[in-house]
């Protein structure tokens, strides 16, 4: 079977170094391997804010890093997309013009398109699936690939953690209750085929039209982890929060490969070291901001629903008859039964 990702993904590929090309460089490293330490300071792209798990982990890297280097190399943290979209990022270290980034694995499909593999439901049971699938030569393996293909070094699989439905019609028990509420997903086939098996009206949406779509009752529910739920203020246009805890959304950080091959073994090892060190300080800020999320938006009145989460896997079946060819199927039935 034809894989029509393939198309896509060069596509993306064009399209994405043209529009990298128009960025400023940060980079001040790049270029071929020193035996020389250096000196200087890396620019962290990051898509979220202040206070945000993102920067937590983020945080815990430079400061590492640091250390580890005695004070010669520091980072500087840019929040909000202020370097660019999520996109623009993984385009922009692939061309050396961005320095580092923790971003979603969306904008990777455009390169790998194994990368798609995250947008499939119901993919990892939990938080401990998840780390253990992403620990192993599975991570390994994708990280490989985008090394290979866009000069792009994965050095943490770092997360946004589990998303979750919210909506401003009932509480979802089971997939029944989704029937005929107009839900709004990402702009992904894979997302709204998804949501459609579960009975919603499913609709894509560009993320900065939802929370007025919301208010105007044009939409009536969307999706998205707990610390972003809360921090939109979904809770101003959404009466219910439902757990459905649907898809695993990793946010790995990444450095450009170009960049990373300039320093010297020892900066690599140092880079390495610290972002092995980083990566269950950001896990824990992740889980540990879930629970907080959760218990602040009840507070702020919103009802809560934990549903038994076996039903909603056996509606989703159909997305995985129609994607997983299309994704690997070898690879997709290799992270659903991986032992953890």
């Amino acid at each position: 079977m034809q894989n029509k990702f393939g198309k896509r993904a060069l596509a993306a590929l064009g399209l994405g170094l043209s529009a990298a090309l128009a960025l400023t460089g940060c980079g001040g490293a790049a270029g071929s391997q020193s035996n020389e330490p250096y000196t200087g300071t890396l620019d962290l792209s990051l898509a979220l804010g202040e206070g945000s798990h993102h920067h937590i982990g983020a945080e815990a890297f430079g400061d590492k890093l640091e250390e580890l280097t005695d004070g010669r190399i520091t980072v500087k943290y840019h929040y909000n997309n202020a370097l660019g979209g999520e996109r623009e990022v993984v385009e922009g270290m692939s061309i050396d013009s961005i320095d580092m980034g923790i971003a979603s694995t969306g904008p990777i499909g455009g390169f790998v398109p194994d990368y798609f593999l995250f947008d499939l439901p119901y993919l990892m049971d939990n938080h401990e699936h998840a780390h253990a699938v992403l620990d192993s030569e599975i991570g390994d393996e994708l990280a490989a690939k985008l090394e290979e293909t866009a000069n792009v070094k994965i050095l943490a699989w770092m997360e946004n953690g589990f998303r979750h439905e919210t909506n401003s019609v009932r509480p979802i028990n089971t997939p029944e209750d989704l029937k005929g509420i107009k839900h709004r997903t990402q702009e992904s086939e894979v997302q709204v085929d998804t949501w459609t098996a579960l009975g919603a009206n499913a609709t894509p949406m560009a993320w900065p039209e939802v929370y007025t779509a919301l208010q105007q009752n044009v939409m009536e529910s969307q999706e998205n982890p707990l610390p972003t739920i809360y921090d939109v203020k979904f809770y101003e246009v959404q009466d219910y929060l439902n757990m459905t805890q649907h898809v695993y959304s990793p946010a790995p950080m990444m450095m450009s490969k170009k960049l990373f091959d300039s320093f010297s073994e020892d900066d690599q090892q140092a880079i390495l070291e610290a972002a092995e060190h980083a990566l269950p300080v950001q896990r824990q800020a992740s889980l540990d901001q879930e629970t907080e999320m959760k218990k602040k938006l009840v507070e702020e009145g919103m009802e809560l629903a934990e549903p038994d989460l076996e039903p909603f896997r056996e509606a989703v079946e159909p997305v995985y008859e129609k994607w997983a060819p299309e994704i690997g199927q070898e690879l997709v039935d290799k992270v659903r039964n991986f032992e953890y």
